[in-house]
């Protein structure tokens, strides 16, 4: 009996251990609806930024235009300093800039996802568009029963989408941009990838074309025709059967010369690019948000006044709420607020993409002297370390900003890329290569193209160390066909 009480005790010191109250300390980052609208105002292109203010102009009586004095920001060359009107200001700006640092993303709700299909109550008559890519993946991805934290990681994912429905990051260098106090590996997004892999379209969130084509493959059931057969030449034999390497093709394979054009056919009648019926047919016109200009040798980038909305409160209400003396003032107070937080988002998110910009052009003089050959490798973190961003931030501001140059119109991102190593220790850009492969195929003799070893070779003896696949990379990239496809043109 003894052993029994003495067993019981020991039963309840346990359960007591276990539901005894316990002191945790924890960080939660909470973004609050300031600090949710600038960094929702950051991503956003110059033409969505203008959509989305004439919506709260229309909104807001507090807010006006103010087309009285136009902005001239300015960055030189050689200072990397704004020419802000006054320290407190740029001192509050570095403030803000912190804090935004500080939760940048929140897998905890939806509020980071925006919908790119505003209505427009002036066209009641006009006929909805049709959802892009990204918002058909986003509706799916809503039905899912995932928590919020994976439905996060899949959003980014989603995000990282190009138009065709691929992803061109690889999944290492998307979590490397996502916040770290986050902890988002690689297996988590591999995860949020088989998700999104399961998607409709079939064959979004492929890395490479035999990938997509294989995502499709396996959607089919078994027993269709040439199906397996149609696997295995996507995996392995992909190039034989674009350069029509069919006698190669039935060697490798051991079939016959019926179920090869099966196969064939049943690859042909796949879709390559799934995401491009979701692209938007309509015109898109590129307002450039930073110009970049040669003064006396050096280069400087200034905002562009065309993309910049000048903002201002309503002087007239301002006094009303001022004087204090009418009552029911406490609907206009909220919206003076609202107001302000806006004139603030706006000017600090284009103060960070001049920043960002002119960091690129302290970082590129030499492609603004000599063009794409003389592009040097870059990545965000480098852009990031400089101005004391987070890579997120400095990825948000590359994304749909345009910087025109006397070269022409770029896309921030444009200039970023892989680097790849030299014989003399050094490092060339992926953009540099991609321009002297370009450079030598039009330079090529049409009776005798240059294989990919062929340019490897050349590049070789240039110093720039690079392997056939990655060349061959590169000419898919810049959609040069093959060497035994450019002899037949």
């Amino acid at each position: 009996m003894a052993r029994r009480l003495t067993g019981a005790r020991q039963a309840a010191r346990r359960f007591n251990m276990k539901t005894g109250l316990h002191l945790k300390l924890s960080q939660h980052l909470a973004l609050t609806p300031q600090l949710q609208q600038s960094i929702r105002l950051l991503q956003l292109s110059t033409l969505e930024l203008a959509e989305e203010v004439g919506q709260l102009l229309s909104e807001n009586p507090l807010l006006e235009r103010d087309d009285t004095q136009p902005q001239t920001l300015s960055m030189s060359s050689q200072s990397g300093e704004a020419e802000e009107p006054t320290s407190g200001q740029s001192e509050q700006t570095a403030s803000d800039s912190a804090e935004i640092e500080s939760a940048e993303i929140d897998f905890g709700s939806g509020s980071g996802l925006r919908r790119d299909d505003d209505d427009d109550a002036d066209y009641p008559q006009q006929a909805a568009s049709t959802p892009s890519l990204r918002e058909h993946l986003l509706a799916q991805l809503g039905t899912m029963r995932l928590s919020d934290r994976d439905k996060g990681i899949a959003a980014s994912l989603i995000e990282a989408l190009d138009e065709r429905g691929y992803l061109s990051e690889t999944l290492e260098e998307i979590a490397a941009l996502l916040p770290a106090e986050f902890e988002v590996g690689t297996d988590e997004l591999e995860i949020a990838l088989k998700h999104i892999q399961g998607f409709d379209p079939v064959g979004v969130g492929a890395h490479t074309l035999a990938e997509c084509l294989e995502l499709q493959l396996k959607a089919l059931r078994a027993d269709v025709p040439a199906r397996d057969l149609a696997l295995r030449i996507v995996r392995e034999h992909l190039d034989a059967l674009a350069t029509r390497d069919f006698a190669g093709l039935l060697r490798k394979l051991h079939c016959d010369a019926d179920s090869l054009r099966d196969a064939q056919r049943l690859i042909r009648s796949l879709d390559p690019y799934p995401g491009a019926p979701f692209a938007s047919a309509e015109t898109r016109y590129i307002v450039p948000d930073v110009i970049v200009k040669k003064t006396k040798n050096r280069w400087s980038a200034s905002l562009n006044p065309d993309a910049m909305p000048r903002l201002r409160i309503n002087r007239m209400y301002a006094e009303v709420l001022q004087d204090g003396r009418h009552s029911g003032t406490g609907p206009l107070m909220a919206q003076l607020q609202e107001a302000r937080w806006l004139i603030k988002s706006v000017q600090q998110r284009f103060d960070t993409i001049l920043r960002v910009a002119q960091a690129i052009v302290e970082q590129q003089r030499q492609f603004f002297d000599h063009g794409e050959v003389a592009m040097r490798p870059l990545v965000l973190r480098e852009i990031a370390e400089a101005l004391g961003l987070h890579e997120s931030t400095v990825s948000r501001v590359t994304r749909q900003k345009f910087m025109a140059t006397p070269r022409g119109i770029y896309e921030l991102k444009y200039f970023f890329g892989s680097q790849v190593a030299t014989d003399t220790g050094g490092a060339c850009s992926a953009t540099a290569i991609r321009e002297l492969l370009r450079q030598l195929v039009l330079a090529e003799d049409r009776r005798r193209p240059l294989s990919d070893n062929k340019i490897a070779q050349l590049l070789g003896e240039q110093g720039i160390v690079v392997a056939r696949r990655t060349i061959a990379k590169y000419r898919e990239s810049l959609r040069v066909p093959p060497a035994s496809l450019r002899a037949a043109l």
